[in-house]
Parts: C-alpha cells; structure tokens; sequence
C-alpha cells in the first residue's frame, strides 16, 4: 500500500514539472511592419493618415516599419506584395485594384499577418483582417452640413439656389457610399437639394480636381465635397479662387485654404492602425475578422476645427446634435449596398 502511494505521489510530481515545461501561448512575431498602399504619400489625407498610425507604432513599440508606395500603378502590386512578405511580420495593406493578388499571398503566407484597410477582402484561408470604416455616418454628417451651408444665403457668396457638389476620384464602392449618404444627408435637412457630382478618374490629378470643382461652382454649387485623396486638393483651391465652399476628406483639410473650407469628413485610418496593431501585441488579435468602425468608435467623424471658422455656431450645434443621435443610435444612416 505505501509502495503504490509513494509510486502515485512520484507520478503526480512528473506530471506537474511536465506541465510546468509546457511552452506558453505567445504572441505572434510583430517586429517589421510594412504599410503597403496603392496610391503614395503626401495627398494630406487618406494615405497620409495610415502613415501618421504608422509612425506612432514605431514610436510607441519599437518595431522596424518600411512605407511601399504603388503609385497607382498595376505593374507594382505584385512585386510590392512579394517585398512586403519578405520583409514584415505585418503588412497593413491598402488593396484598391489587386485584392486578388492579396488573397493569394495572404493564402500562401499564413505566417504573415495581413490586415486590409477600408475594404473587405476575405481569402480561402480566412486569414485577413479587414477594417471597414463606416464611412456612411460621417458622410450623412457632411451632407448636413452642405445642406445647412447651401441654405444660408447669410453666409458670403451663397447664392439662393439649393445645390450642392462632389467630386470622387472615381467611380468605387467606397466613393459610391459616400456619396450616397452624403446625399441622404442633405436631403434630410431640404428634399429639394439638388446634388451634382463628378467622377475624375484619378486620384492624384489636382488639376482635374479643381476643374471639375469650377465645373460644379459654374452649375451654382456652393459648397463641393471632395472625395478625391490628392486630386481633391484642387478642389479646395477651387473654392478659395471662386470665394466659395469646400468639404474636404479623411484628415481634417480645414486650414489648407483657410475660410473656404467649412468641415472635413474624417477617416481614422492611422487610429485603426494603432488599434490593430496594440491588439496583435498584447496577443488578442484575431485573424479573419471584419472591424467596422463608425462614429461611436471615432472611426469616422465630422471636424470643424479651423483657424478660420465659416460656419455659424449654431449651424456647427445643429449638425452635432445629429451625430450625438448617429451614436446613440437613435440614428440609423442607411448603409450603401450597390443596389
């Protein structure tokens, strides 16, 4: 009897040291990050946004991080991805144009964590991240504002007619959505707001920017929205050399041309980058998931901080007392579906 108890206590000291020399859970490898985009830096907006996240990661955690820019050119999307996998751990990647390309590298790498920004790409493997800014709820704001800027003929050069502007650097889901809540927007404040819009087929044109922004000054838009990463800063130099009004996009653009340009529709892509990444490193990421983030969540907002302000302050109330309801949810913006 004492034989087999000394043997059974012996078995239970093995198993607790073998337990005790298991290898712990760790957290998946996040020393070099690449942020891959389609398009390139320097647009004050978009891009640039992902950048500033970019850079707060390397501040905050250390890590290596390298900036591969496409420049809008197909001819670079394979071979970007194929030196991103080479180098990162973690690529934070903009897929406009090759999210097919994505998916084969993110099937082919499963070690590589891929997180996809402002889009939604799912591979076979289930291994993308993807960030999906609800850009509806800011945008429905931006109409809002447009609506409320139109109809006071209080504030200079805002003639009597109920029309508004946006120029999109092309036709996209991302830009369709945009524009249609931003036309919801408006026509919730005024029916009868008529919105004219115009498609450039670039993104980094400024010249056609701000030619398509004058087209639209030309049809009696007072206030234009640009949607147009780069090219939309046209946009705002339109508005300042007409002395109208412009929207500006993703950063807040407020000051580019000061006293001309009302509000920014803001997309925190730089803040969804720190959040993603604090998650991979405290090591409750998960791969394959789909994360919205709307205004409750300050992925998207509208700002109207200026050195110059344009808009009376109880226009700026009025549109804050609607993106208080947005997040209350006492709000629901309909969300674009193509249809």
């Amino acid at each position: 009897m004492r034989k087999s108890m000394l043997v059974f206590l012996m078995l239970a000291i093995l198993l607790v040291s073998a337990a005790g020399c298991a290898p712990k859970a760790e957290a998946p490898q996040a020393e070099k990050v690449v942020y891959l985009i389609n398009g390139a830096l320097g647009d004050k907006s978009f891009y640039d946004s992902g950048k500033e996240g970019i850079d707060q990661i390397a501040a905050e955690y250390g890590v290596e991080t390298r900036t591969i820019e496409c420049n809008f050119d197909a001819g670079q999307y394979e071979p970007s991805l194929q030196a991103a996998v080479n180098y990162a751990d973690v690529i934070f990647v903009i897929s406009y144009g090759y999210e097919d390309q994505l998916k084969e590298y993110a099937d082919k790498y499963p070690d590589k964590i891929f997180v996809n920004l402002d889009t939604v790409v799912q591979n076979e493997k289930n291994t993308i991240t993807s960030v999906d800014f609800i850009e509806e709820e800011s945008a429905y704001l931006t109409g809002v504002v447009a609506a409320l800027t139109t109809l006071d003929t209080s504030i200079p050069n805002v003639n009597a007619d109920k029309i508004i502007g946006a120029v999109g650097g092309d036709v996209d889901p991302v830009i369709q959505a945009f524009v249609f809540a931003y036309t919801n927007g408006a026509q919730s404040i005024d029916p009868d707001i008529k919105v004219e819009t115009k498609y450039l087929g670039s993104w980094d044109d400024t010249a056609k920017g701000k030619q398509a922004a004058l087209q639209l000054y030309d049809m009696k838009a007072d206030v234009v929205f640009q949607i147009a990463a780069a090219a939309g800063i046209g946009v705002l130099q339109a508005a300042g050399e007409r002395g109208l009004y412009a929207i500006g996009v993703d950063t807040n653009q407020n000051d580019i041309v000061p006293g001309h340009v009302v509000a920014s529709d803001i997309k925190n892509v730089g803040q969804a980058i720190i959040d993603v990444f604090k998650t991979i490193k405290d090591g409750t990421y998960q791969p394959g998931q789909v994360l919205e983030y709307g205004l409750a969540t300050g992925g998207v907002d509208v700002d109207f901080t200026a050195q110059q302000q344009v808009l009376p302050q109880g226009t700026i109330d009025q549109v804050n007392a609607i993106r208080q309801q947005i997040i209350d949810g006492t709000l629901v913006v309909e969300r674009y579906t193509g249809e």
